[in-house]
């Protein structure tokens, strides 16, 4: 099934080959999202939090592109490298965007993202309606 997608414009989109989010139905998926910006430039270096909060904006974001919003995420997944430093700051920011919404949430520990830079990546899974 061919769905809508919308393409956020990270520079390894094109490259790696995926969509920012992608609509089928009810369902929208929001691609692992690092707090990067158009040029591939990391934003807030050695700020979990604040790249926390920025990923929440970009997804938010790409979520009203294909019709849906935070308010209908019922899954996320966050990726963090050194959870025992991040990890409750990541977790802060989540809570601040998720807290009335409660979805189900994984909070895992990673090696390492695409950039030394990145602290933490995050993906979401809405359903609309």
């Amino acid at each position: 099934m061919v769905g809508q997608r919308f393409h956020g414009g990270a520079p390894w989109e094109s490259t790696v080959g995926y969509a920012r989010a992608v609509r089928v139905g009810s369902h929208v998926f929001v691609s692992g999202t690092c707090a990067v910006d158009a040029s591939g430039r990391v934003i807030a270096p050695n700020d979990a939090y604040a790249q926390a909060q920025h990923i929440i904006s970009v997804i938010g974001h790409a979520l009203s592109e294909l019709g849906a919003s935070l308010r209908e995420v019922v899954r996320t997944r966050i990726f963090v490298v050194d959870i025992a430093a991040h990890g409750e700051a990541v977790g802060r920011a989540h809570g601040e965007a998720f807290g009335s919404v409660q979805p189900a949430c994984t909070m895992v520990e990673v090696t390492r993202l695409i950039d030394e830079q990145l602290l933490v990546e995050i993906e979401a899974h809405a359903m609309v309606g």
